[in-house]
């Protein structure tokens, strides 16, 4: 991964900046984006410290125009773009019934939306260096989750939109992985919306027990290393994907009951 040049939204925080690191700690030249200025220019300021070339961007994955400009800023400054890391993303916990229909039209604008509008702009960089796209995903988008209707929602049109996109590249020496970690110790689940659009603010997870950002960004790495298809990170969500498949009836129940264990639970 040596002189590779790496676009990776959401950047600033998370599996975003463990990713950034890691890819770093390599040689790639970096271009990180993120909407929390004050974040992005302490990580900006930390990957430099460790002699790193990177660029930070303030940017919304959601809009159209920052993603133009995030794809021509790498282009400007490092001349080409080999690897593009969709992993800007956001979640939310509140039952459908209750919840305001802003904040799935929030959800799919930055999760698929965003993911689209980046693969746009970089495509065409990418066949030249038949280089490696990667979506940040989750088991959510094999499996709908309770009370993450539009997190789970914009996580399956992710799926569907990199089948599709991978097929279409299939004979072009393109590689499109996609990657869905665990549930990771990052601020997604504090930065999650309620209801209301309000941010969740205390994860409803013990995060001591889970994958660590880190974690994750190794495996992410080998898996564009080694160009994957597909990456389950957790045996968890290996048998969750494969029961779903044969058994959704079972699925629902156990999934239902999973989730209705979680602290503060809606169900």
């Amino acid at each position: 991964m040596k002189d590779k040049v790496v676009v990776i939204t959401g950047g600033s925080s998370g599996i975003g900046k463990a990713l950034a690191l890691k890819f770093g700690s390599e040689g790639s030249k970096l271009v990180i984006t993120g909407r929390n200025m004050e974040k992005l220019l302490e990580t900006e300021a930390e990957l430099k410290s460790k002699n790193m070339s990177v660029v930070a961007l303030v940017a919304d994955a959601s809009s159209e125009i920052d993603s133009s400009i995030m794809v021509n800023r790498a282009i400007k400054e490092y001349g080409s773009l080999d690897i593009l890391i969709c992993n800007a993303g956001i979640s939310m916990r509140s039952l459908f019934i209750d919840v305001d229909l802003d904040v799935i039209r929030k959800l799919m604008d930055i999760n698929f939306w965003g993911t689209v509008y980046a693969c746009k702009y970089a495509l065409p960089y990418i066949l030249k260096s038949k280089g490696s796209i990667v979506g940040i995903s989750s088991i959510a988008g094999y499996r709908g989750l309770p009370a993450r209707t539009g997190y789970s929602a914009s996580k399956f049109a992710m799926h569907g939109f990199f089948e599709s996109l991978r097929t279409e590249v299939l004979k072009k020496g393109v590689h499109i992985l996609l990657a869905c970690p665990g549930f990771t110790a990052s601020n997604i689940r504090n930065t999650a919306l309620t209801a209301d659009g309000s941010a969740q603010g205390e994860s409803p997870l013990e995060e001591q027990k889970i994958m660590s950002a880190k974690e994750v960004a190794d495996i992410i790495y080998m898996g564009v290393q080694k160009r994957k298809r597909d990456l389950v990170m957790t045996s968890q969500g290996k048998l969750t994907v494969f029961l779903n498949k044969f058994a959704g009836g079972f699925m629902d129940k156990m999934v239902y009951n999973h989730f209705a264990k979680e602290k503060d639970s809606p169900l």
